[in-house]
């Protein structure tokens, strides 16, 4: 027999249990939240509607804060232009007639957000390049210059319309935005409030006595006192701003009538005074804005080219706030579709602004859409009722001009939260994309800053007369580039897609573009139908591009 060895198998190998997981730290601290693609504070979104007497107060306070720019608009150029007190007061009613009119189109048949169309920036170096032409010709009278100049304005109104109905309707705007993602909107929406910060502050700092007063009352009593108990939080968070305006406007009178600024300089006259708009006795009681009022409109390619930049600016502008407004009335963000038409309807509106003699085209109004997040009320009915009291007071102007007396500081320091608000609601969109990534950190720092940056260097650089730092023998090229990168919200719209396109732009989980496609489109979200279908089964007469 042969002897067989003894085999010693080694022991099998031990099986190592994992380390176990850290604890999330966050969880053991304190609670997390959720991406909400809607707001949930809100007591009234888009499609509900508050009781009639508050929508009618409401709808009021859309109209004094729309009023505070299109007054600050006509002060600061009809002058320039040779025109006196009634012109201006004529200008004012103008203005807010074709911001009724076109808030009314938007909300029926363009962006259907809450969302008013109101007097825009976007074209004052356009007015001024017009201003200068027309300086040092001979004319009969300082009217007449102004007549001559407001007529060269609805040429150029007229034609440079047509930009923004080509690109509507034609759906090229809502080509670009496809290449949005939340990381190109967090800057272009945040920039859209804080590039206006000369309307806040600085403007308020014109009048301290009254506008500091004003800023630190609407935040106690709208914040604060509300608090108190719940009859005063739903009165005081919804109307606490008509309160103050009525506060503080008697307070600014009491100063006036009683001297406080007999021995002052003009400008403070000029800010703090409630006398010296000269509104109340140049306005007309009746007068119905008209098309050609100011006679045949003049075309000057030069200057047409220059407000083809101001469209251009004013369009981008306008896509910010419409992101804005949605957020803050409980809608979701607005598909490709309705971003092209409602921009094409804003050339239609500045077309009709051409025709009735308007001094500047409109944008979505950054203000009024702040107004939304102040009140928690983003119905869109409360914004089609303020269209009656914009539409009525441009047409009895002495009423009109009741209101338009507010000194200016008051609407400043009512700014220095509205648009803090929209910038605010701008950083929300972030959570639908990585916070945590270092490519998303430098796509929105690098487009952030910039975003303020360039466009603060442009208005530094810029002379009284509207030379901007773009000084070639072409000036209607100078008036487009100096437009288009002196406004935050396009040259972020420019830096931020450019950036979060070519940018290690497979990553697009990071960059939140599986949350946003499905608003890319008409049929992606079942929600869309709800907030921006057409009203009255009007859908059924639209060609199915612009559905």
């Amino acid at each position: 027999m042969v002897e067989t060895d003894n085999h010693h198998h080694p022991p099998p190998p031990q099986v190592v249990a994992p380390p176990a997981a850290p604890p999330n730290l966050a969880l053991l601290r304190g609670p997390t939240w959720t991406p909400a693609e809607q707001l949930h504070q809100l007591q009234y979104c888009i499609n509900s509607n508050p009781s009639w007497p508050q929508a009618l107060l409401l709808a009021f306070q859309h109209y004094i804060v729309n009023l505070g720019t299109t007054v600050l608009i006509a002060s600061t150029i009809v002058p320039r232009m040779g025109g006196n007190h009634g012109d201006k007061a004529r200008v004012i009613q103008v203005l807010l007639f074709m911001s009724g009119i076109n808030t009314l189109l938007q909300t029926l048949i363009g962006s259907r957000l809450p969302v008013v169309m109101g007097a825009s920036f976007a074209y004052t170096l356009p007015l001024l390049s017009i201003i200068n032409d027309y300086t040092d010709e001979a004319f009969a009278s300082e009217h007449d210059r102004f007549v001559r100049g407001i007529r060269t304005i609805q040429g150029s109104l007229i034609v440079s319309s047509f930009v923004n109905i080509i690109l509507g309707y034609g759906r090229a705007w809502g080509e670009l935005t496809r290449f949005f993602s939340p990381i190109v909107v967090v800057p272009v929406v945040c920039l859209v409030g804080l590039g206006l910060f000369a309307r806040g502050f600085p403007l308020l700092g014109n009048c301290v006595e009254i506008g500091l007063p004003m800023l630190i009352l609407l935040v106690i009593s709208q914040q604060y006192l509300k608090r108190i108990h719940s009859r005063a939080n739903l009165i005081l968070e919804r109307f606490a701003l008509l309160f103050c305006i009525g506060i503080i406007w008697a307070f600014a009178a009491i100063l006036t009538v009683s001297g406080a600024y007999n021995n002052v300089k003009t400008a403070t006259k000029q800010s703090c005074r409630t006398d010296r708009s000269f509104l109340m006795s140049s306005a007309p009681w009746i007068k119905i804005p008209y098309p050609f009022q100011w006679g045949t409109p003049i075309f000057r390619a030069s200057h047409v080219f220059g407000m083809i930049g101001a469209a251009l600016v004013s369009s981008a502008e306008s896509t910010g706030t419409f992101f804005a407004a949605a957020r803050l009335s409980g809608a979701t963000a607005p598909p490709v579709h309705v971003l092209s038409r409602s921009i094409g309807l804003q050339g239609v509106g500045m077309l009709l602004e051409g025709l009735f003699g308007s001094l500047v085209g409109t944008t979505a109004s950054v203000e009024n859409v702040g107004l939304l997040g102040l009140t928690h009320i983003g119905s869109r009915r409360v914004v089609q009722i303020s269209t009656a009291f914009m539409i009525f007071f441009s047409i009895f102007g002495k009423f009109g001009a009741f209101f338009a007396s507010i000194p200016l500081p008051i609407f400043a320091a009512i700014y220095c939260i509205l648009l803090g608000i929209v910038a605010a609601s701008g950083i929300t969109f972030i959570q639908f994309a990585n916070n945590n990534s270092m490519r998303n950190i430098y796509v929105l720092g690098v487009t952030l800053f910039l975003g303020l940056s360039i466009p603060q260097y442009f208005a530094i650089n810029t002379t009284y007369d509207g030379h901007g730092p773009v000084r070639t023998n072409a000036r209607w090229f100078n008036d487009i580039l100096n437009t288009i990168f002196s406004s935050p919200a396009t040259v972020a719209i420019i830096v931020g897609t450019v950036l979060d396109n070519t940018l290690e732009a497979k990553h697009v989980n990071d960059r939140g573009v599986p949350w946003w496609e499905p608003f890319q489109h008409s049929k992606g979200d079942v929600r869309t139908e709800e907030f921006y279908s057409y009203p009255l089964r009007l859908h059924g007469y639209m060609p199915t591009r612009f559905l």
